[in-house]
């Protein structure tokens, strides 16, 4: 039984540790330096206009990735009660550390 319940805890805080979460900046840009696991959404007046994180990866790389529907490529983001944000589609880096992955609902799903 005390297994049990240490196995849920260590799930419990493993979950809330890989789980990453939204802040917003208010502008047209990024801040200079970004959280090291949550996801930044800029919101210039009541429209989104990029989302920018460092690679889960591990290479803190800055990604940022266009929201606005009239550029290409461009990203869908939705954000939960919880403030996990959700990314289509995903995301592939053509160079550099090329990885590939979704964001789900806070997660890193890698492909």
């Amino acid at each position: 039984m005390l297994r049990v319940l240490l196995l849920g805890l260590k799930n419990f805080f493993n979950d809330l540790w890989n789980t990453r979460y939204v802040e917003v900046a208010k502008g047209e840009f990024l801040p200079i330096k970004l959280p090291e696991r949550n996801f930044v959404i800029v919101r210039d007046g009541k429209e989104d206009w990029s989302v920018g994180f460092i690679c889960p990866c591990g290479c803190h790389r800055k990604i940022e990735l266009l929201l606005i529907t009239d550029t290409d490529p461009h990203w869908i983001i939705t954000v939960d009660s919880k403030k996990r944000p959700t990314l289509y589609p995903s995301i592939w880096l053509k160079n550099g550390c090329r990885s590939h992955f979704w964001v789900k609902r806070g997660k890193i799903v890698w492909v």
